[in-house]
């Protein structure tokens, strides 16, 4: 029996096709899942791919790249939703997270707005972007440290906030598990979050919540 058997009809069933999870996939298993991807629809996606891997499989698909920064391949696309959608981080240090999550909603065919390294030790860097935020239809917010980025959004802007916990800060942050607590425990109303460093879970919901709305 074949290790891969990729699932071509979840974007009908579930609005959000299968996606490649490039962690622990061998280079070949890798490169079958995205040429399969894009044989039945025309496009291609992984996440967490190796630098050492990204740009030998983009190559092997017309028109795709790699990511560095997101670690994702990316080949072609969703139609265009017109739909803007934010995403926003803490530091530069959570900047793969929010990176991957940006990179998963362009694919998908949104308007990303991007906010980057807008954390709350200088407040006033989330405060000049309320105008931009408040134009969002869904804003996705990655931060680690103490994490509390996503409550403070939540407090300024009318649009749903995905909050995204990262693997970011010193050791009582315990990898991330710090900034989930913070983020579950949010004062500010209206916040869902996704697991440490998950920034496609971040996105995917971010997805569904623009569906929802269609």
């Amino acid at each position: 029996m074949s290790d891969l058997r990729f699932d071509h009809d979840r974007a009908r069933r579930t609005g959000l096709p299968e996606v490649v999870f490039g962690e622990r996939k061998t280079r070949e298993q890798l490169a079958r899942a995205l040429r399969e991807q894009h044989a039945g629809a025309g496009y291609a996606f992984a996440t967490r791919v190796a630098a050492a891997d990204g740009p030998s499989l983009a190559a092997e698909l017309p028109g795709a790249r790699y990511d560095e920064t997101a670690r994702v391949v990316v080949c072609g696309g969703l139609p265009r939703s017109g739909v803007r959608v934010g995403v926003v981080c803490a530091g530069t240090s959570d900047l793969p997270v929010a990176a991957e999550a940006a990179a998963t909603l362009d694919w998908l065919g949104h308007d990303v707005y991007r906010r980057y390294d807008a954390g709350v030790a200088g407040i006033h860097r989330i405060l000049e972007a309320r105008d931009d935020l408040e134009r969002c239809r869904v804003v996705v917010v990655a931060a680690g440290m103490e994490g509390a980025l996503p409550s403070v959004v939540a407090g300024l802007i009318g649009a749903p906030v995905i909050a995204v916990p990262t693997s970011v800060g010193y050791g009582a942050s315990f990898g991330g598990l710090a900034a989930l607590l913070a983020m579950l425990n949010a004062c500010a109303p209206g916040i869902a979050v996704v697991n440490i460093d998950n920034g496609f879970g971040g996105a995917a919901l971010a997805h569904k919540i623009v569906l929802a709305r269609e």
